[in-house]
């Protein structure tokens, strides 16, 4: 059976929609959003997380945002993962939203676009 809609999950939907069609999809007690294939955006806890690079974290930084810290089960480690939250500013802003949304997509293109091609194996 599957699972009523997220109310937060069409919030979020509405919230980048100047940037386009995006789509979440639950995964590891959390969602991802998606644009053009790319996860640009992590949800947990009712907080929207962007994708960094450098200069994007610094804006953000600068802005009060937050990172978010997975806390490794076995040692209690807690693990950036090159997330870091929305401003409140932009909460309720879909334009301010989906210029930083447009940002994190930019960072995620530019991470893709760097790892290594998978070689194919001989046969």
């Amino acid at each position: 059976m599957a699972k009523p809609p997220d109310p937060f999950h069409e919030f979020v939907a509405e919230l980048f929609a100047p940037m386009g069609p995006v789509s979440i999809r639950r995964m590891f007690g959390g969602a991802g959003v998606f644009r053009d294939g790319l996860m640009f955006a992590l949800l947990g806890d009712d907080t929207i997380y962007l994708k960094t690079d450098a200069a994007l974290r610094a804006d953000l930084e600068a802005e009060g945002c937050a990172p978010f810290l997975w806390t490794k089960p076995s040692t209690g480690e807690e693990i950036d993962m090159g997330y870091v939250s929305l401003p409140s500013s932009a909460m309720d802003d879909p334009d301010e939203a989906s210029q930083w949304g447009k940002r994190a997509l930019a960072a995620a293109k530019a991470k893709a676009a760097a790892k290594p091609v998978p070689r194919k194996k001989k046969t």
